[in-house]
């Protein structure tokens, strides 16, 4: 009952699986004349129960389960390298693309619950001046199936042994210049049928594309935002994060602030602590200050060294102190506890950086 077309010179691209919306394979089964209901049990056994073989789904017919083998991409990437943490809580992961191109993603456990980490790039054209994967430059997009792909290989190492993990789109790239994949890759994911996410278990970090913040407040999916801040005078947020000359820090603002509005979720404010550059009294002023203009919460983040950038991580003191020149003023303040820093793992790291044996 499938389907498909053919050229004389070259075979057709197969659909991939995985980064199909339960509707997009709804609408896929119901062209080959399937039952809509089939998506859902396909989405279930791929995303609930773990099984990824078309011949494991037992209740779908043979000739669906000979037919998704056939004319579904079904390849997962491979996983090239795994580093654990001196204490195990994380996990750099290296995915081997089909193409040849690499992509790193993290898992990271606390006592109250593990996070994954993810990249919607390969590379990242926004040259944060200080992060690791702005000195790649942007080699592509991942496609929804390579963002969801990270998620199955994370999950599959952990053994699925948490169902309740965070998602945060905090690894390599910019999640809003890859937007149309990151919001699929969502939708896939917060499914019902799907690996029923929470959408208040998913976050999507930017260094602020407006447009992508705005069209995303649109979607309905009520995902957290976080906005990659860094700075509070143009100036310097020019230098730090470049994308700032094309929407400055009051246009940027503004669209977090519509954002939280409309979708009741508080913004976190990421703000990388630089050593002399931007953890004086006055940045913590025009911090605190920017944070009680909409629905936000602070989360402070100490730089974590990358090879060949001049930078200092200030010292724990020094965090301590900005962060309780915040307090008094700000609505919520947190410190980002640095995890995986010896196997280039942390916040900033990401970028075909190797853990020394």
């Amino acid at each position: 009952m499938f389907v498909t077309l053919s050229s004389s010179s070259s075979p057709p691209l197969r659909p991939r699986l995985y980064g199909l919306t339960r509707a997009s394979l709804e609408t896929a089964l119901a062209d080959q004349g399937y039952p809509r209901y089939r998506a859902d049990q396909i989405f279930s056994w791929i995303y609930q129960k773990h099984l990824r073989s078309p011949g494991d789904m037992r209740n779908l017919p043979g000739a669906l389960r000979e037919g998704m083998a056939e004319f579904y991409d079904l390849e997962l990437p491979e996983v090239a390298a795994a580093h654990a943490s001196r204490d195990h809580l994380t996990h750099k992961f290296v995915l081997a693309l089909r193409d040849g191109a690499r992509v790193e993603s993290v898992s990271m456990r606390t006592e109250r619950r593990m996070t994954f980490c993810l990249s919607s790039q390969v590379g990242c054209a926004l040259g944060c001046t200080f992060c690791a994967t702005g000195l790649m430059g942007l080699q592509r997009n991942l496609g929804a199936h390579e963002i969801v792909a990270q998620v199955l290989r994370m999950g599959d190492f952990h053994a699925w042994e948490d169902p309740r993990f965070n998602l945060v789109f905090m690894g390599m790239g910019e999640p809003l210049a890859n937007y149309d994949a990151v919001v699929a890759a969502i939708r896939i994911l917060h499914d019902p049928r799907g690996l029923n996410l929470g959408a208040r278990r998913i976050t999507v970090s930017t260094s602020g594309v407006v447009p992508g913040i705005r069209r995303l407040a649109e979607e309905g999916l009520q995902a957290g935002l976080a906005l990659s801040l860094h700075a509070t005078r143009d100036e310097l947020r020019d230098r730090l994060v470049p994308i700032n000359k094309r929407w400055p820090i009051a246009e940027v603002v503004a669209a977090a602030r519509d954002y939280g509005e409309r979708t009741g979720r508080r913004v976190t404010l990421e703000y990388t602590l630089l050593a002399g550059v931007n953890d004086g009294a006055e940045d913590a002023r025009r911090l605190a200050e920017l944070a009680r203009s909409l629905p936000s919460k602070i989360n402070l983040i100490a730089y974590n060294p990358v090879p060949g950038l001049s930078w200092k991580r200030p010292s724990r003191e020094a965090v301590d102190a900005f962060a309780h020149r915040l307090l008094p003023i700000a609505p919520a303040v947190t410190v980002r506890h640095t995890m995986g820093g010896e196997i280039w793992a942390a916040c900033g790291q990401l970028g075909g950086l190797t853990p020394e044996a």
